[in-house]
């Protein structure tokens, strides 16, 4: 399967050659980071390391995982999420699902479960789940569904695999009401040193389109937490570990990301849904 995502290219070069630098920030999760706490981060990597494991752990918090649940996260990378819940819950059934069968292969290298636990990394789409109706209790889509064709179609295949009762929880960036004009006109997200950088990039999503998405695919929505604030802290130590690795594009484009987020132009958001009554 075709890929394009240039900095997970720039990152498997660089775990290649033993960065240790990359591999503290990104060996293990490849998302942004949360801080409580924001003015007391403290610009290191090893802290940046924390806040990414804190974000993971507040998407699992809105999707309410409890012991004995099958859960699948879609996009999973390197594995972060499946092995965040493995150190930290037990019985699990866990399945990562990602495009990129090199992510997988360092899952699979990194990650084993614990006792009780039985884990699994699959190559597929999300947008085309290759899993039975009614398969999973939990749904997790960590800074990942940008890069979907289709939000609504992998919202309805997450709808599809998920038990009556079942949850997704979900983080985006998404555009501030009232914003989008805007930002078609001007095509800040979709100019080429985004693309360039992080690939194919859907940011013309609002709030208003997940609830609308989420009412038509028979999901409540039971979280709607905004954490901009908690992760802005992120961008000067990515701009510093692509500056480092001389990804001088990855940079640039990582200081428009957070241009339009210090400017609340774009939101970071966790999500999270249940499935209501019977899954249609």
């Amino acid at each position: 399967m075709t890929v394009n995502l240039p900095y997970f290219d720039c990152l498997l070069q660089e775990l290649a050659r033993n960065n240790a630098a990359i591999e503290l920030a990104f060996g293990r999760h490849v998302h942004w980071g949360y801080w409580q706490k924001p003015h007391l981060a403290d610009s290191s990597v090893e802290n940046f390391a924390q806040a990414a494991e804190q974000l993971t752990q507040q998407v699992c918090a809105a999707a309410e995982i409890n012991p004995g649940d099958r859960i699948l996260d879609v996009g999973c990378g390197f594995g972060g999420a499946i092995a965040s819940l493995n150190e930290r819950f037990a019985p699990l059934a866990l399945v990562g699902l990602n495009l990129d069968n090199r992510q997988l292969v360092r899952a699979r290298e990194q990650i084993k479960p614990n006792p009780g636990n039985h884990i699994k990394f699959v190559q597929g789409d999300a947008c085309q789940l290759p899993f039975p109706d009614n398969s999973f209790d939990v749904v997790l889509a960590i800074e990942c569904i940008f890069h979907f064709p289709s939000r609504q179609r992998f919202f309805q295949e997450a709808r599809r695999v998920l038990r009556p009762g079942g949850t997704l929880a979900l983080s985006d960036f998404v555009l501030a009401p009232g914003v989008y004009p805007w930002m078609k006109l001007y095509g800040f997200l979709m100019s080429d040193r985004i693309s360039q950088s992080y690939g194919s990039i859907n940011a013309n999503f609002t709030l208003q389109n997940y609830r609308q998405l989420s009412q038509r695919e028979n999901l409540v929505i039971t979280k709607e937490h905004d954490i901009t604030s908690q992760t802005l802290p992120t961008y000067p130590i990515v701009k510093k570990l692509f500056r480092d690795a001389g990804n001088t594009n990855a940079e640039n484009a990582t200081a428009t990301i957070e241009w339009v987020s210090r400017w609340k132009i774009l939101r970071y958001l966790i999500l999270g849904f249940e499935l209501s009554g019977k899954n249609i």
